[in-house]
Formats: C-alpha cells, structure tokens, sequence
C-alpha cells in the first residue's frame, strides 16, 4: 500500500505558499491507518524502546497507538502550560521566533530508552528540541521517528539520533 495515496496536500494552509500534508486522510482510511502504525512499529521496534514520546499534538495521534502496539509507555511532550502537576521545559529557537516544549517531571524515569514520535519532520527544530529536553531529564533518546519528512528542508540534520520515516517528500 502506498501511504502517500492517503495522504492530502492542502495549498497555502496555514499560510500562503505552504503545502500541509493532512494525515487526517490517512487516520479516517482504516486499512491504511492500521498499515502506517504497523510499518512505524517495526521501524521503531529495531530501537528497543521503554517509552515513545509524542510531540505535541499530531504527534500524539501516532506515538499513542504505536506504544501500546509495541508494548512501551507513552508520555507526552507539549507546549507551555498544558501540562498539569510539575514540569521541566526547554525554550528554542523556530525559523520564526521562539517556542517552549515541557514534560511532567517525573515522566520518564532516568535511563529510559526513548523514541520521539511526530507525525511530521520539517526543518527539525521542534524534534531537535523535544531530544534535547529528554535528555535533559535523563532519558537516553535511541532515535526520532515520524510519519512524514519534509526530506528537502534537512531537518534530521538537527538532530542527534537515528531517525527514521515511512513516507518522504522532496519538493
């Protein structure tokens, strides 16, 4: 199954000459839905994780599926303030401005193996940023994955681990 068939490509979303690629296409198409989980499991299997970190918030609607799949737990990686209790965060630089990524502070325990999970890597900033804040808190990220990459913009450039895709854009 080609997952690409699955995916749509809405113009000028959020703003005037970007391309969004909408997975929700590929989420409402069960057989394909159920393919895409399957094939990042095994993709993320070969890393032997304890825990699979999904970033904010498409990034939940993978990571969440993928970790009971495979057995692992699943925490959350969110943007400022959306997270109850006590947080470590970690502010970064985007192409247009500055963001903060948090987690729960007792959300991993030191040492855990840790994939990070996105539904889409762009320019590699915010996964960047998601590695760095878990290794932070004493996770030991053994690689990033997403759904999607934006192969033409370099994003696993920046980062640090292995990173592995299912589908690739080049243009």
């Amino acid at each position: 199954m080609d997952l690409k068939d699955h995916i749509r490509g809405i113009p000028d979303f959020p703003k005037p000459g970007i391309l969004f690629y909408d997975i929700s296409t590929l989420l409402r198409h069960a057989d394909a839905w159920q393919v895409a989980v399957g094939r990042m499991a095994n993709l993320v299997r070969a890393y032997h994780p304890t825990v699979l970190a999904g970033v904010e918030s498409r990034g939940f609607l993978l990571a969440a599926p993928l970790a009971l799949k495979m057995g692992c737990g699943f925490v959350m990686l969110r943007k400022r303030g959306k997270l109850p209790g006590a947080t470590v965060g970690l502010d970064y630089d985007l192409e247009y401005g500055q963001d903060r990524i948090e987690i729960q502070a007792d959300a991993v325990q030191p040492g855990a193996r840790v994939v990070v999970v996105d539904d889409l890597l762009a320019t590699g900033g915010t996964m960047a940023a998601g590695i760095k804040l878990l290794e932070n808190v004493g996770a030991q990220v053994v690689a990033a994955a997403a759904l999607i990459e934006l192969s033409f913009l370099s994003g696993r450039q920046r980062l640090n681990v292995p990173f592995e895709s299912l589908v690739q854009y080049d243009s």
